[in-house]
């Protein structure tokens, strides 16, 4: 009984609002499958599975053929369970396409077809068969025709009497196809009866034809002549998906034929392909679609050759691919719902709801198998099915709807009762409570409402988003949640605190064993968080229980200091403050390098004796982060006592081994020679040895002589600006000495590949101009760019003699001084780095200004007050050679200050607001695009002692300076200078 949409609402608010009842609608767990049922079997009934799940349990009903089954006729149905159960099934009656239908009160489904069927084979006609008659040598087909049946059958023949069976081989061929035995040539010996015994698969019913008496004819024997293909498959064989596809193919011929297989395009049979029968069946398993395409049967013997061609095509039903799934999802929304499948062909789509095909209005639609319904409403909610189908077969997809409608509801998504954050972070405060349809949301801080602004903002999904926290933001924020059907609130309290930081981190450390030593690790938090301070060494967590012994905690409430006991070697490496809040985490590492006594020597031998000497040789053991300084050797014989130091001559390594540098694919290693007095003996050299970092083996050379300080290795694999490990050894003719420790080099840089760009030149001055360009791009893999170098010359000079500038590499621009007046000079630059220098830019070109005026402004006057000075002077004029004037300068200060204030000015007159207190002393000078002209001379202004004071150009030849700066505010007024 389905439920009217009222009952539905309810059931929906229930659902969503208590969750008591966990309504489902039918899902089948099993689906009727295909049946043959053998005519004439003692079991007298055929069962028909269906069993569903859901909540309220489903009722089931059954289809024959489209039409319902009529189950109050117990004498023929039975429903046991979902089961149908057919008694005493009839072929006449129950032959056909059955389905079962599951309902409950949220929708009914529709099963896949089942087909039942009937096997049975009937009897012979008793009706004896003609005398085949054929010459020695002929080929023969010899007909069975079986009687009428249903289900598959197989077949054989007997030769005269049972048990005597037909055996196959390349002369006899039994069609399964057909069930006609082929003999491709007769021999005397196949004179007799042959009779077809005809086998049901299914019921394993027998029956046997009337034999077939085959004799010789006496008209002679049957010449050679070429194969004739009897038993060919059809022209066009469609082949389903995962089956086993057999083709049979047999030739009658004299001589006997032989039978071959071909694809027709040539491509090679794949591994899975088998040859039966002699060749006169081919079986291709597990059918795909590459084994689709055309097929040749050739026959052929010595009097020539015949071909049978056949195509599989290729098809499958369809499978699913994307199912479709229970929905559930509020009123007033949109319905997206998509099913595909594969198929050969393609399949097509149509859908039902509760097992009835799915009438489609202006708001449900379908398209491409996909199922849209907008403005969704509680009577939607149901059971669909997707059915996709080809002319193969058609599978199903059943889901369930449920529109729902139910107020705002917080308690299955309850929002956090705390947040923590720290000062200057981002939080969102989440509201998702479950509401059909979805809530609108709104915002309280408190009892006021919450406004979108520059730092707040509402987010789609209904949550808060808070910007660049800050301690104002604290307090409760209640989320209003509301639609149709009701609202609902949920609070969240949010605290906000400073962030942590370290005041006094663990620094790196150099000590040495047995020394007691503490790693600071102090913090500034906020005091409403509790802090935790744990501790790394090389990764590991520190276990202070385990190494109590060595490692302690020490500090207060915002110390985590580590204090390390009696420190041994092992004890070096890297240890990690780890200070955690439930807001934040921050870190700070160290290294700690513990030194101590060098390890003991290894594979000391004795290699040379003599009366009075012994030759000792060793390798280095470990030297625990400190080099050794030397060796002790000590002796004793058994006339000793104890041990005690031996007479030694070391012999030493090379110190100061370093390198780097050096042209483009080149390694230079560098080193400070030993002295003779420590060589030890003639034949003295170094061993130089150098792997690139990572690599294990060394490559080694010799260096003969003793007083070279440098080896240079070229080759072009050298990748520029690489790191090796380097060590240099000594040898002389007693042996090999001992190596330096090893350190590591780069390889020579690449010098630069490309020019700057962008270079221009702007001339400054009558004797300078600013060269600038656009950096080179330089990667730190590359090495170091050193800088720039800028080129120049002059309009008469050559460009061989040119000079050149040199910047740093993090300097675009350079400026070109002392050079001539009114002279164009032409400039390009180029990269270098310690490999050489990269190519020159383009050559740019700027031309310096004329010289300034040598003439002075002159008959400077003035005419002061106490608080003002008004000065006045004559205009400059240029000379032709000269630059134009623009402007002009007033260099003022008092007589007891050496800090020199400017006025500029493009007349010939200004006045100064000037607290004249004390002496003053002024000089003009004219300003030009090609720098400023000669000073006027030295004027003073003295401290005006009455109400004015004039005068005019005065030499001033005694000015005391003071290191005192007087500011000075300054306005002018200018007249006209023409």
């Amino acid at each position: 009984m389905m439920l009217s949409w009222k009952q539905l609402i309810l059931l929906s608010f229930i659902g969503c609002l208590g969750g008591e009842l966990l309504l489902q609608g039918p899902v089948f767990i099993r689906e009727p499958s295909n049946s043959i049922f053998p005519v004439g079997s003692e079991d007298k009934k055929v069962t028909l599975n269906c069993e569903a799940r859901g909540n309220p349990s489903p009722h089931y009903r059954w289809q024959l053929n489209g039409s319902d089954i009529d189950l109050s006729m117990e004498y023929r149905y039975k429903l046991n369970g979902g089961n149908l159960v057919v008694l005493n099934p009839n072929r006449n009656w129950d032959t056909g396409s059955y389905q079962c239908f599951a309902t409950n009160s949220l929708g009914t489904i529709v099963s896949r077809e089942a087909k039942l069927q009937f096997a049975y084979l009937e009897n012979f006609k008793t009706k004896m068969r003609s005398t085949v008659s054929v010459r020695e040598g002929q080929g023969v087909v010899l007909l069975c025709g079986p009687p009428p049946h249903s289900g598959e059958l197989s077949y054989a023949w007997i030769f005269n009497e049972y048990p005597s069976f037909v055996e196959e081989d390349s002369r006899r061929f039994i069609s399964q196809e057909t069930g006609h035995l082929y003999i491709a040539k007769v021999e005397p010996s196949d004179v007799g009866n042959y009779t077809c015994v005809v086998t049901s698969t299914v019921t394993n019913a027998r029956v046997l034809g009337s034999p077939t008496p085959l004799v010789l004819r006496s008209d002679g024997v049957m010449g050679e002549y070429e194969p004739k293909i009897e038993v060919q498959f059809p022209e066009t064989l469609p082949a389903a998906k995962g089956s086993t596809v057999k083709l049979e193919c047999f030739a009658l011929g004299n001589p006997i034929p032989q039978i071959n297989w071909r694809r027709s395009d040539g491509l090679p049979f794949s591994s899975k392909i088998k040859s039966r029968k002699f060749n006169g069946v081919l079986e291709i398993p597990n059918f795909q679609q590459e084994d689709a395409g055309s097929y040749e049967c050739l026959a052929e013997n010595s009097r020539g050759k015949n071909v049978a061609r056949g195509r599989l095509t290729y098809y499958a039903k369809p499978q699913w691919v994307q199912l479709i799934k229970d929905v559930e999802i509020a009123v007033e929304d949109n319905l997206y719902w998509e099913c595909r499948a594969s198929g050969k062909p393609k399949p097509s789509y149509r859908w039902l709801k509760n097992g009835e095909a799915l009438v489609l209005e202006e708001r449900i639609q379908i398209e491409n198998g996909a199922l849209t319904i907008s403005n969704l409403n509680v009577t939607d909610s149901g059971m669909f099915q997707c059915i996709a189908e080809n002319k193969h077969g058609l599978v199903y997809s059943s889901a369930e709807l449920k529109v729902v409608a139910a107020a705002p509801d917080f308690s299955k998504t309850p929002m956090k009762k705390l947040i923590q954050v720290q000062v200057g972070s981002m939080v969102s405060l989440d509201c998702k409570p479950r509401a059909s349809p979805r809530a609108l949301s709104s915002w309280k801080k408190g009892d006021a409402i919450v406004q979108e602004n520059e730092r707040i903002s509402f987010l789609k999904g209904g949550g808060l988003k808070i910007a660049n926290v800050t301690k104002a933001d604290v307090g409760t924020y209640t989320c209003i949640a509301e639609n149709q059907f009701g609202k609902a609130n949920g609070t969240t309290y949010l605290v906000v605190t400073e962030p942590t930081r370290i005041t006094l981190a663990p620094s790196n450390m150099d000590v040495s064993v047995g020394e007691s030593v503490i790693l600071p690790c102090q913090v500034q938090h906020d005091p409403l968080l509790d802090i935790m301070f744990t501790w790394y060494f090389n990764g590991a967590l520190t276990d202070f229980k385990k190494d109590g012994s060595h490692f302690e905690k020490v500090g207060g409430s915002s110390s985590g200091d580590l204090m390390i006991r009696n420190i041994q070697l092992k004890h070096s490496g890297k240890y990690v403050c780890m200070v955690q809040t439930g807001v934040d985490s921050v870190s700070s590492a160290a290294d700690l390098i513990v030194r101590g006594s060098p390890g003991p020597p290894e594979n000391v031998k004795v290699d040379e004796i003599t009366d009075t000497t012994a030759q000792l040789s060793w390798k280095e053991g470990t030297d625990n982060h400190s080099p050794v300084i030397s060796y002790s050797v000590q002796a004793r014989t058994p006339f000793s006592v104890g041990w005690q130091t031996a007479t030694t001559v070391p012999e030493v390594p090379p110190s100061e081994v370093s390198g780097g540098g050096g042209s483009r694919s080149e390694l230079v290693i560098t080193w400070d020679p030993v002295p003779e007095e420590l060589q030890n003996g003639e034949g003295f050299g170094y061993v130089v040895a150098f792997r690139p970092l990572g690599v294990t083996n060394w490559i080694q050379t010799v260096v003969t002589s003793p007083d070279t300080p440098r080896y240079v290795f070229r080759n072009e694999s050298i990748m520029p600006f690489s790191l090796y490990e380097v060590k240099v050894g000594v040898y002389n003719n007693k042996g090999e000495g001992p190596f330096s420790p090893v350190t590591t080099v780069f390889s020579a840089e690449e010098e630069p590949t490309v020019a700057p760009s962008q270079v221009s030149a702007n001339s400054l001055s009558s004797s300078e101009i600013e060269v600038s360009w656009n950096a080179v791009p330089w990667k730190l893999s590359n090495g170091h760019l050193l800088g720039y170098e800028v080129r120049y010359w002059n309009n008469g000079g050559e460009e061989e003699l040119s000079s050149k500038v040199k910047v740093a590499g993090n300097e675009t621009s350079a400026r070109l001084r002392g050079l001539k007046s009114n002279l164009a000079y032409y400039t390009a630059v180029r990269a270098y780095n310690s490999a050489g220098t990269g190519p020159f830019s383009d050559t740019v070109n700027a031309t310096t200004k004329k010289t300034p005026p040598s003439q002075p402004p002159g008959n400077v006057v003035w005419n002061a007050t106490d608080t003002k000075v008004l000065l006045n002077w004559e205009q400059v004029k240029a000379m032709e050679n000269e630059s134009e004037v623009t402007g002009y300068k007033v260099f003022y200060r008092t007589s007891s200050q050496s800090n020199v204030q400017v006025l500029n000015t493009n007349k010939t007159s200004a006045e100064l607001l000037l607290p004249i207190k004390e002496d003053y002393i002024i000089e003009v000078k004219a300003t030009t695009d090609g720098g400023d002209g000669t000073s006027s001379e030295q004027i003073r202004i003295p401290r005006i002692t009455n109400m004015d004071a004039r005068g005019s150009t005065s030499a001033i030849s005694n000015v005391h300076s003071m290191s005192n700066y007087i500011p000075i505010v300054l306005f002018f007024i200018v007249n006209a200078l023409w």
